[in-house]
């Protein structure tokens, strides 16, 4: 009997996923866990397997298109095999859609948390939808019944629900015609230029940022931190790690001084509520990571409970994972605090945005040899300049620089 290799549940809340691409054909042979395809999501790409070996019979969704988790993707089986219906009994309705310059743009302001499809005051709407449509209805306000579902038996697809959504708004922002200046000259054509598709995590990078601006007011704090100290400490241990099969980087020893300082300075570790800031009991460090797709922030749990060793061996991993696609839903979830190391792209200043709902994110600039005036002498020592962004509304300007200022003295002060 054909196996079906179906579309896994890859996290809390993560309902569906695209297929950005097939890693095999029809009539290929695997073995038993052998990836097949690339699974994309809001926050991740990663490669989903076979649980039994044999021939590629079928795939049954297209590259590009958006599924729900539980989709079958493909059977694997003896050529020549029988198959049963292409996931009828799994799924009532694969919505096939790509993520292409069809979708709608998200609406940039504020939105409360989806909640099932509304109903209209002149006639509910009675068919059936999926979560998904039913979050986007909620999120544009629409009412369900004056949507023509293209779907078996009527049904209302994300397809049906986003070309509403877009004729709607579209409709909404058609200027009036005014007439036209007597002789005005005929306005040069514009060149058409190329529209590049936004990929799902690409989109919700920007949906994150947007938000970031706009629930908390960001301020940024800036310090120089001396890296003597550490680049002493490194150059004496380095080989030492490696035998023990870990880089040590600064990184690890800018995770070691946050995780210091955070114990120090609970505020910066916490994330605001209505009705109160709550305090984190967990040190949760994320490390912002660029990806060909975008970005990522996978994060080490309990971070506090790591030696340094334990610490570069953790940090080794998940970029080794984040670069090869190896990254999971979970390895992405509960960060407390970010750090972005963006001074590896020669970067000297930034002001990084906040992760939502952390209190604050600190930057580091790229690491360099600089004149520095030490006891009235001159001195060439590795600086870095240091961006802290925290939410206003939980750190003030002296908690904040408390806060990077306990940072500069683990780093400055290494043993």
């Amino acid at each position: 009997m054909a196996t079906k290799i179906i579309l896994p549940e890859m996290g809390e809340g993560v309902m569906e996923g695209t297929l950005s691409r097939w890693l095999v054909a029809e009539g290929d042979r695997v073995a038993e866990y052998d990836p097949i395809a690339e699974i994309e999501t809001d926050k991740v790409t990663t490669e989903t397997t076979t649980e039994a070996a044999g021939t590629v019979l079928k795939l049954c969704v297209e590259q590009g298109a958006t599924v729900p988790v539980g989709t079958v993707l493909a059977y694997v089986g003896q050529p020549g095999e029988a198959l049963s219906e292409n996931g009828a009994e799994a799924v009532e309705e694969v919505e096939a859609v790509a993520e292409t310059a069809t979708a709608v743009p998200a609406d940039p302001s504020p939105q409360p948390e989806p909640t099932p499809a509304p109903t209209p005051a002149g006639g509910a709407y009675t068919g059936r939808i999926s979560p998904l449509v039913g979050r986007i209805a909620a999120q544009h306000n629409v009412d369900l019944s004056q949507v023509e579902g293209t779907g078996r038996d009527g049904r209302i697809t994300k397809h049906d629900i986003l070309a509403y959504v877009e004729q709607r708004q579209q409709a909404a922002a058609a200027p009036t015609p005014a007439p036209a200046p007597a002789l005005a000259p005929a306005p040069a054509p514009l060149s058409p230029g190329e529209l590049l598709p936004l990929n799902a995590m690409r989109r919700a990078i920007a949906d994150h940022m947007v938000r970031s601006k706009q629930t908390s007011p960001h301020a940024t704090t800036i310090f120089e931190f001396d890296f003597m100290a550490v680049a002493a400490h490194r150059a004496a241990n380095k080989e030492a790690f490696q035998r023990d099969g870990a880089n040590l980087t600064f990184t690890v020893y800018l995770v070691a001084a946050v995780v210091q300082a955070l114990k120090a300075h609970p505020l910066a570790n916490s994330a605001w509520r209505e009705e109160g800031i709550l305090l984190q009991r967990e040190i949760n460090i994320g490390l912002a990571a660029a990806v060909p797709e975008g970005l990522v922030v996978p994060v080490i749990k309990r971070a506090d409970q790591y030696s340094l060793l334990g610490l570069a061996r953790i940090i080794n991993d998940l970029t080794q994972r984040a670069r090869s696609r190896k990254l999971t839903h979970d390895d992405l979830q509960g960060g407390t605090f970010s750090i972005t190391n963006h001074g590896t792209s020669g970067s000297l200043f930034a002001t990084p945005i906040i992760n939502q709902p952390q209190a604050g994110i600190l930057g580091i600039g790229k690491i360099e040899k600089r004149v520095k005036v030490i006891n009235d002498a001159i001195a060439i020592r590795p600086l870095a300049y240091a961006s802290f962004s925290f939410d206003h509304r939980i750190l003030d300007g002296a908690t904040a620089d408390a806060f990077v200022n306990t940072v500069k003295e683990q780093i400055e002060n290494w043993q």
